[in-house]
């Protein structure tokens, strides 16, 4: 067996130990970190921030988070919601135009953020 299969298999035995809802919420985290650096959140904000490439994280956490939420349980799913709202409303923050109530980054699955 060569070293890539080796690896290749390696990797999928540690996938398969993970649960969905572990992995969701892995994923999920890593997306809000990704949405609040370029919403400008970190230590050097204005050098991250970019608010087209925040919009495209934001719109496909909500989409993540919505479907995912009834398989999460409560827990995991409101502390996923409250860190998309956050990030939401950062996004507003720092945006010189803002969007109509409904159409910010991941409204259209959220609703209107306020």
């Amino acid at each position: 067996m060569s070293p890539e299969t080796e690896g290749v298999e390696s990797l999928t035995r540690d996938l398969a130990e993970v649960s969905a809802v572990e992995l969701i919420t892995t994923v999920s985290v890593h997306l809000l970190s990704a949405a609040a650096l370029r919403c400008g959140l970190a230590e050097d904000g204005e050098e991250y921030q970019d608010l087209d490439e925040a919009r495209t994280i934001i719109n496909a956490l909500a989409g993540l988070v919505t479907a995912a939420a009834p398989d999460l349980g409560d827990t995991h799913a409101r502390a996923l919601r409250d860190g998309l709202r956050s990030v939401q409303l950062a996004f507003r923050e720092a945006s010189v135009i803002p969007d109509a109530p409904g159409d910010g980054p991941g409204e259209k699955y959220t609703g209107a953020v306020s």
